[in-house]
């Protein structure tokens, strides 16, 4: 890892959004302004705990989807955020032991993590680098990257809930598109997105709540979720809610307290 990286300060003044994840999850890896925001979003949205771990839930399923279905063996995690396990290469080495794993975030505090996120099988490997996905060139040239991943080969690219921290002024299809434009046939895309198509005014409150904490938000529709998969063949059943995704047991939450759009595609 590099040194000035993980000298780098984590700033507690204000919320960040990995760190309220964690707090969503049960983690004990944020800071009180964290569970404040935090506290503040459950108050105006609930549901906000079991769309977090449903979230994961997908994240599980998708990955062991591509592994076992599909013939995956390497992944490209994005906004990996703090490491909760099992993590992505916990469940894609379950799956096939010689799975290969880079997680990527802009958080230092997920860097100081980061330590959970190396412990390999024998048979694959796994790194961490920190890198932000408004700037993707800079990501899939970074060094930690071609000495893990083989990008002639099929990569999973794992994009759980990041894109609606990404605004339209940011080009957020111009980015999936540019990640995907490098990775070659039989590559994947799993996605998930948070929505406010079920309780708009809610959502509305949960955008506000973010945008003055600092961290912009674009939650989006099923329409414009669906357009991350443009030329990809969807796999069933399509962009559809996360606990509706392939689910292990009969769903028991409703549609609108998990309020994420989720989805999985393979690059033809």
């Amino acid at each position: 890892m590099n040194t000035p990286h993980a000298a780098r300060d984590i700033d507690t003044s204000r919320p960040h959004s990995a760190r309220m994840y964690d707090y969503y999850l049960g983690g004990k890896d944020h800071f009180e302004v964290d569970k404040k925001a935090a506290e503040t979003v459950a108050a105006a949205y609930p549901g906000i705990f079991v769309c977090a771990r449903e979230n994961r839930a997908f994240m599980h399923r998708a990955t062991r989807v591509l592994a076992q279905e599909h013939g995956i063996r390497q992944w490209l995690d994005i906004g990996t955020g703090i490491p909760t396990e099992p993590n992505l290469h916990q469940v894609a080495q379950a799956a096939v032991p010689e799975a290969r794993v880079v997680y990527a975030d802009n958080d230092p505090l997920v860097l100081k993590y980061a330590e959970r996120l190396m412990r390999s099988t024998p048979q694959g490997r796994t790194t961490y680098i920190e890198a932000d996905v408004n700037n993707p060139d800079a990501l899939l040239s970074a060094p930690e990257l071609a000495e893990v991943l083989d990008l002639d080969r099929p990569v999973a690219l794992s994009l759980n809930a990041l894109m609606h921290f990404v605004t339209d002024a940011q080009d957020p299809y111009g980015i999936v598109n540019r990640l995907l434009a490098a990775l070659p046939s039989g590559s994947a895309l799993a996605l998930s997105h948070c929505t406010p198509d079920f309780d708009p005014d809610t959502w509305q409150k949960v955008t506000d709540i973010y945008t003055n904490a600092g961290t912009p938000v674009r939650f989006r529709t099923q329409k414009d979720v669906a357009r991350f998969f443009d030329g990809l063949d969807l796999l069933e059943p399509g962009i559809t809610v996360g606990h509706r995704w392939r689910p292990d047991d009969e769903p028991s939450a409703s549609d609108a307290e998990v309020s994420l759009w989720t989805g999985v595609g393979i690059k033809p």
